[in-house]
């Protein structure tokens, strides 16, 4: 098992939203969102980008190094 993807629990709560809320406007079970979130499972890239999209956040970060870093790298630019 992958380590809990951290700093995408935190991007859903600092949107006030729950696992509910971001399954539906993905278009995926909340099952699945609960999955991807605590690192049981990798999203696809179509819903990566749905994901990030609605939380606001660079999607590739999923796929950086093995995903479950605690928190996404910040940009030196």
């Amino acid at each position: 098992m992958k380590l809990p993807r951290k700093w995408l629990k935190q991007k859903r709560l600092n949107k006030k939203l729950k696992h509910e809320d971001v399954a539906k406007a993905v278009g995926i079970h909340r099952a699945y969102y609960t999955m991807i979130e605590s690192g049981y499972r990798d999203p696809s890239v179509d819903v990566a980008k749905k994901i990030a999209a609605i939380l606001e956040f660079d999607w590739p970060i999923f796929f950086d190094n093995d995903g479950s870093v605690s928190q996404p790298k910040q940009s030196t630019a």
